[in-house]
């Protein structure tokens, strides 16, 4: 039955799983005392809907807000250089994250089913992104990667079905699996020369995409990587290609 807290000056951390499910929690200020914040710290607090971070905040634990499924909005400090696993993971009505430049990292499933999240603003800082970071963002509707970024992970736009624009860097040289699997509204996409490779079902479920290039350096289209793309009319195999994999193209209709 908690619902507010002050937490005192001379607090300098918060630990693992301080308030886990402590579901009537609606605010909290965390004081310019503390500098880390532990895994789990406010996992499943459905109550919380306003959250004050203070400035020394250097380090936040994996999972440390999710299932805080009422919080709409948040900031984090600058100071903070990673946002480790989970961190909003299942925050349904989360709108607006402000990340500073000090971050460089994502880890996985950061935003994952975050069902609200129409964008946000990744810092030209940020250099690697985990998977899974976006998937199940369904009213996403586009992204820029910065430049640095040299990894598109695994299932990291998974059913995000709004999603209609990506900006993908000439930094990339690898796109996972299922990266962008499901994405329905997704009507074209640009991949970079430098990449190399592409994963199993990457664009597969993306209904509306009609045309793709393929880069040159690429030699192997894997496992379903356009399954169900049942709008793609055309689509160029480069030379170096030496296999294609199960199911590719299965299900694309449209092609001639």
């Amino acid at each position: 039955s908690l619902t507010s807290i002050t937490i005192p000056d001379s607090v300098t951390s918060i630990g693992n799983g301080a308030f886990n499910g402590c579901t009537s929690l609606k605010s909290i200020t965390i004081p310019d005392s503390v500098t880390s914040i532990g895994n789990y710290a406010f996992e499943d607090c459905t109550s919380l809907k306003n959250i004050t971070i203070g400035n020394s905040i250097t380090s936040i634990g994996n999972f440390a807000f999710s299932g805080c499924s009422t919080l709409a909005s948040i900031t984090i400090p600058d100071g903070v250089t990673s946002i480790g696993d989970g961190i909003f993971y299942d925050c349904t009505e989360l709108t607006n994250v402000t990340i500073p430049d000090s971050v460089t990292s994502f880890g996985d499933s950061v935003f994952k089913n975050c069902t609200a999240l129409t964008g946000v603003m990744i810092p030209n800082t940020i250099i690697s992104i985990g998977n899974e970071a976006f998937s199940g963002c369904s009213t996403l509707t586009s992204i820029i990667i910065p430049d640095g970024v040299t990894n598109i992970g695994d299932g990291i736009f998974y059913d995000c079905i709004r999603l209609t624009n990506v900006t993908i860097p000439d930094s990339v040289t690898n796109i996972g699996n299922n990266a962008f699997s499901r994405c329905a509204s997704l009507t074209s996409i640009t991949i970079p020369d430098r990449v190399i490779s592409i994963g199993d079902y990457a664009f597969s479920g993306c209904s509306s995409l009609t045309s793709i290039t393929i880069p040159d350096d690429i030699t192997s289209i894997e496992n379903g990587v356009f399954k169900n793309c049942n709008a793609l009319t055309s689509i160029t195999i480069p030379d170096a290609v030496t296999g294609i994999g199960n199911e590719a193209f299965s299900g694309c209709a449209s092609l001639a």
